[in-house]
């Protein structure tokens, strides 16, 4: 990063008017960048949103090109959303028509014709819009130098979104090559978010550093702080549940309140039960939308343009309107559901009211208890300024497959060179040139195990040492499966008279027989069969609806924000906010166990029928909590105490088993992560299900064929084979190891455990109690809920709840059981 920031630029005097003309003053932080542009550097630009980030960052692009037209590709502006290229390119335009000038700005993705995309290969617009896929396309055809080697500037929206992933790694990987072809190129990323600013300039950074000068960081102003409150009854809030369907009314009387609200919820399944609900109690007729990224993409397009066009009172969202699409009509956020990172709230309240003088409103809804403790502790991480984020994560394996395969389809290469510009790449800055030779050399022949088979020979090397693309068939195949973002095996919905209303899991139909009924698209379906893969449906049906429910559709709980949740629990002072309710339950649990610390673990065990439970309050997310009831079951497995099951949620996980546990501290011990861990994971499915994304993604599996797609079946097939071919004969196999690394920083989340079991040694409490908890209910109310669907899990625990809360609640003198 740069230690100083450039003198401020004044505006030209073209542009001066059109500002004035709309009684705006250019924020210093526009100005700033412009200043940084005509200094020739890299920039990130830090700022909250209703600041004007995405005008600053093409503000230089328009003005560059007021002074100097130019007849071919100017800007790259690349974004995370479809949706927020169209609603960009849309703001664009006003700039452009309202100041008269001569600029052309196109959008570049998936939804674009094919007539369009390739004329802009003949005769690019000044400034393209696109995001990271249509990108690497671009990148691997032939003529990309000559329909780059003039670019000037490229602007990355919403970065933090995107360096964090897979979709960031091979965008950076493009970044690289684009720098290549045009040396001069200048690099701007805009964030409204960022918890780590120095590794994001790195990210940004033409040399993946950051530290020679070449990114200058530019800080906007703080806006209005935000008005955020929690929606909680003060006579009832749910002991466990995911919905919130009990604040419903409550919910529909804030909207009404409203001028348009956008209704945010974690999960798709949640966004169709909360539409629902709302449409059941529509007295007034608001105008209600839902939006999630399952729907069909023009259904999803009208929602998009009727909030544009103010016709909407509420739209209820999923992480499909997260970021960046910004209607001046909202002034009202509300969060369905705990918000499982203070960063994502933030992005969230800042769809609300885009203006910095004024606060973003916003309502947090928990769906019960412990959501209750995390809402207040987001809250006031937002007022205390803390964001939470994941560690910067070495590239993946899989991803430079793919970019390796598209510039082998772009011209042969050779791989010295090629080596160096990829390590010009952040996050594969440190890679060892030994993971790029078996990266190449797997896209060359498919590695030891699979070299014999004609079908993965994908490059040929020449007489000069280059790697060129084996036959043309392999460029084909390359640009029909391009990507990082694989879905779960999907299975169209359409309607009988052959409209399609979206997807849903393919597992998720192969559940339901003709008759049954369920939700989708905020409709009730009756599923009629199958037919030319997809499921035909009719309106209406009978019995209790079921809702999709979509692998991976829950967010994790950040740790930043667990250890706020700990941090509560452990101040009783500050519950003075709580409901009475939920204080009167952390008052209960105090007298009848204790609460659990910040630093340390509470493990209760205590007696329930003829089972022992042990209950661990861990606050480590699900994905962690999974993988130690995993390595808990067979430790106790081991130790004789037949364990029958366990159960977790983001906070705490419930192990039940036929024998009581006695050695705590034994059991959570660290060495669980040696042995144990390594032969779970080699025996568990999990693996096979994360290897099956890598090979998708490394092009080892394709989706789609010249003439063909393949069903999810297919695919799970073929991946499976290929996994059991390369344990057994190739265990070392760079996809192999690429699977361990999603794995463990993923679906198991194993750092993050590790980090736990080392903070808790020689801090574990465990109390033995005679009877079950009040902080133990919600966990032991989930126990059989997932064969539950949609709004009938809140339901069913509520009359579960009744016998298990009087039993926890019931006063006794002797709290604990000798040992």
């Amino acid at each position: 990063m740069s230690p100083t920031i450039p003198a401020v630029s004044a505006l030209p005097d073209r542009f001066a008017a059109w500002f004035a003309g709309r009684g705006w003053q250019p924020h210093a932080h526009q100005l700033t960048l412009l200043a940084a542009d005509r200094a020739g550097r890299s920039a990130l630009l830090v700022a909250p949103t209703g600041g004007g980030k995405t005008l600053a960052g093409f503000l230089p692009s328009l003005i560059a090109l007021a002074e100097a037209p130019a007849d071919h590709l100017h800007t790259l502006y690349v974004s995370p959303l479809k949706a927020l290229a169209v609603d960009i390119h849309r703001n664009l335009e006003t700039p452009i028509t309202e100041l008269g000038l001569s600029i052309t700005a196109e959008t570049r993705t998936g939804d674009t014709p094919q007539s369009k995309r390739q004329r802009q290969r003949k005769k690019p617009p000044q400034i393209l819009l696109t995001t990271p896929e249509s990108l690497a396309l671009l990148l691997s055809y032939a003529d990309a130098p000559s329909i780059f080697r003039r670019l000037e500037r490229v602007v990355i929206d919403e970065l933090h979104a995107l360096a964090e992933t897979k979709r960031g790694d091979l965008l950076a990987l493009g970044l690289a090559r684009l720098q290549r072809l045009a040396p001069a190129c200048r690099r701007v990323g805009l964030s409204a978010t960022v918890a780590d600013e120095k590794a994001l300039a790195a990210w940004i950074s033409p040399t993946a550093s950051g530290e020679d000068g070449s990114v200058t960081l530019v800080r906007g102003r703080a806006g209005a702080a935000p008005e955020i409150r929690i929606l909680a009854s003060r006579a009832y809030v749910p002991w466990a549940g995911h919905m919130a369907l009990h604040s419903i009314e409550e919910v529909y009387e804030a909207i009404k309140g409203a001028k348009t609200a956008l209704v945010f919820v974690n999960t798709r399944a949640q966004a169709e039960l909360i539409f629902q609900a709302l449409w059941r109690i529509n007295d007034d007729n608001l105008a209600i939308a839902l939006h999630h990224g399952s729907l069909a993409p023009e259904q999803r397009r009208k929602v998009e343009a009727a909030m544009a066009r103010g016709n909407l009172r509420a739209v209820v969202a999923t992480s499909s309107l997260d970021l960046g699409v910004d209607w001046a009509a909202v002034d009202l956020v509300l969060q369905i559901g705990a918000p499982k990172g203070a960063a994502r709230l933030v992005q969230r309240i800042g769809r609300a009211n885009h203006r910095l003088d004024e606060p973003s409103r916003a309502i947090l809804v928990p769906a019960n208890r412990f959501e209750l403790l995390e809402c207040r502790a987001a809250l006031e991480a937002v007022e205390d300024g803390e964001l939470d984020g994941e560690r910067p994560k070495p590239g993946g394996l899989d991803v430079l497959a793919q970019h390796v395969l598209g510039m082998a389809c772009q011209a042969p290469f050779a791989p010295d060179e090629f080596f160096a510009e990829v390590r010009r790449a952040y996050p594969y800055r440190n890679l060892p040139r030994q993971d790029f030779d078996e990266v190449v050399n797997f896209v060359a022949t498919g590695g030891y195990a699979l070299g014999s088979y004609e079908r993965w020979r994908r490059l040929a090397q020449d007489e000069d040492g280059h790697w060129k693309i084996a036959s043309p068939v392999m460029v084909r195949r390359y640009r029909m499966n391009v990507g990082t973002i694989v879905q779960q095996p999907m299975m169209r919905v359409q309607m009988r008279n052959g409209r399609r209303l979206g997807e849903v899991e393919e597992y998720f139909i192969q559940g339901l027989v003709p008759g049954d009924s369920f939700v989708f698209a905020g409709q009730l379906l009756r599923f009629e069969g199958i037919r030319e893969m997809a499921a035909i449906c009719s309106p209406g049906g009978e019995g209790v609806p079921k809702i999709p429910a979509y692998e991976g559709g829950r967010l994790p709980l950040t740790t930043q924000l667990a250890r706020r949740v700990r941090g509560l629990l452990a101040e009783p002072g500050r519950w003075r906010s709580f409901p009475p309710p939920v204080v009167e339950w952390l008052e209960m649990q105090r007298r009848r166990s204790i609460l659990p610390d910040r630093e340390g673990l509470l493990v209760e065990t205590f007696p329930r029928g003829s089972k022992e439970f042990l209950v661990a309050y861990c606050f480590e997310g699900r994905n962690a909590h999974q993988t130690l009831g995993m390595l808990l079951t067979r430790r106790m497995e081991r130790a004789g105490l037949k364990p029958l099951g366990f159960v977790a949620t983001d906070y705490v996980i419930a192990v039940w088993s036929l024998k009581p546990a006695r050695h705590i501290p034994a059991l959570f011990d660290q060495d669980m992560l040696g042995d144990d861990l390594e032969a779970w994971m080699d025996e568990s499915s999990m693996l096979k299900r994360s290897f099956r994304n890598v090979a998708v993604i490394a092009g080892l599996i394709e989706r789609r064929h010249p003439g063909e797609t393949k069903t999810g079946k297919q695919v799970t097939f073929n991946s499976d084979l290929i996994y059991d071919v390369l344990r057994k004969h190739e265990p070392h196999h760079i996809l192999l190891r690429a699977t361990r690394a999603d794995a463990a920083a993923g679906l198991t989340d194993v750092a993050r455990l590790a980090e736990m079991l080392a903070r808790i040694k020689g801090r574990i409490t465990h109390r033995h109690l005679r009877r079950v908890s009040p902080l133990a209910v919600p966990v032991l109310l989930e126990i059989g809920k997932e064969s539950v669907y949609g709004g009938a899990i809140d339901g069913l625990m509520d009359e579960a709840a009744t016998a298990l809360i009087a039993e926890a609640t019931a006063e006794e003198t002797a709290p604990e059981l000798p040992l």
